[in-house]
């Protein structure tokens, strides 16, 4: 019987319709294979639903999202939005919908291809066998923490403040999933805190620890933040899985991703309770390269193969789509982004039509 799944498409701005049309392509392309249907809707988000409707989430495109079994986002944001206040940037519509579809977990991979080995910005015996998850708290700490703001004093100095602050059931849930996914993987977690001078994260140690006795076939280690930045860089392929607060998780994960050697090849998701989860490249819009066919459109097709991995619960049908990116790589097809000499340089839609013909019939 065929499997339907409704999907949310959100391809933004810059380059993001470029890609996400390539992500299309090979959804509908994979589906027939594995007697699964889908059927899109788009939406507007950031820039092109301010330019739309005046704000960067409109309530119909996280209505929609909210009626979808999955959503897949491209890119969002542009220089012709930056001079808006923060309530109004395109990046807010990006914060809202994660917060109103509830997704606390964001899952980055940072997986190194043997092809792209010389890429990176590290050695090639530092780099090569790398596969890390980092599993990121998205809801909660410094962000959205209490009280905030920039307040002026009485001596008429202004004083900025943000709150780092979780709950035991926000450490709880995201620690659960890190567990299930080092699990699913190589059996190995390190949680990453700063546990020597913040209490927040002795709680979150704390925490972690209670939740490791569930799971004694994880092997649990603990790094602080300051010391896994370091191990990061210094000998990469002793990480597994790392969970981690929001804000060391941001700095982290993109630390992470440049060891592969371009962010353009890394897709994320966003997963919460229930409902829906979002998947997205982790690259931004480019706006420098917009509509001129020069867009890497790899990390939207592994964030494609993502939501029908973690999404949608369609492993084979994501690892057709994983085994195409591969498969180009190793024929030498590159975007301009990860282009070294004696490689076949192609554009965003060339690129597509060579995943396409690597997915077969």
């Amino acid at each position: 019987m065929t499997q339907q799944y409704r999907v949310t498409l959100l391809p933004g701005d810059g380059i993001g319709p470029e890609i996400m049309a390539v992500a299309v392509s090979l959804l509908k392309a994979v589906a027939p294979q594995f007697d699964l249907e889908f059927q899109f809707q788009s939406a507007p988000i950031g820039g092109a639903a301010i330019e739309a409707t005046g704000e960067p989430l409109p309530p119909e495109t996280l209505a929609q999202a909210k009626e979808s079994d999955a959503v897949l986002l491209a890119a969002i944001g542009g220089y012709q939005w930056d001079s808006l206040p923060r309530a109004q940037r395109p990046e807010t519509g990006l914060l809202a919908i994660r917060e109103g579809l509830g997704l606390f977990a964001n899952l980055r991979p940072a997986t190194i291809f043997p092809e792209l080995l010389d890429a990176s910005s590290l050695k090639r015996e530092v780099v090569e066998g790398v596969d890390i998850m980092v599993v990121r708290e998205l809801t909660g700490g410094i962000y959205f923490g209490q009280p905030k703001g920039i307040f002026t004093l009485e001596t008429g100095e202004k004083r900025g403040v943000n709150t780092m602050a979780y709950r035991e059931g926000e450490i709880d849930r995201i620690a659960k999933v890190a567990f299930e996914i080092a699990r699913k993987r190589r059996g190995k977690l390190c949680s990453v805190d700063k546990a020597n001078v913040l209490d927040v994260s002795q709680l979150w140690r704390d925490r972690v620890e209670l939740m490791a006795q569930s799971y004694p076939d994880v092997e649990l280690s603990h790094l602080y933040v300051d010391n896994a930045a370091m191990q990061l860089v210094r000998a990469p392929r002793q990480f597994d899985t790392i969970v981690t607060g929001n804000l060391f998780g941001d700095i982290l994960s993109d630390e992470a991703a440049m060891l592969t050697g371009s962010i353009g090849m890394l897709p994320s998701a966003s997963l919460g309770s229930s409902g829906p989860g979002l998947f997205e490249p982790v690259h931004g819009s480019a706006p420098d390269i917009a509509g001129q066919d020069k867009a890497n459109p790899l990390a939207q097709a592994l964030s494609a193969a993502m939501m029908l991995r973690y999404g949608l619960d369609q492993p084979q049908a994501a690892a057709k789509i994983e085994e195409a990116v591969k498969a180009v790589l190793r024929q030498g097809y590159r975007t301009g982004d990860i282009f070294s000499p004696g490689a076949r340089l192609v554009g965003c839609q060339a690129m597509g039509e060579a995943l396409l013909a690597n997915l077969g019939s």
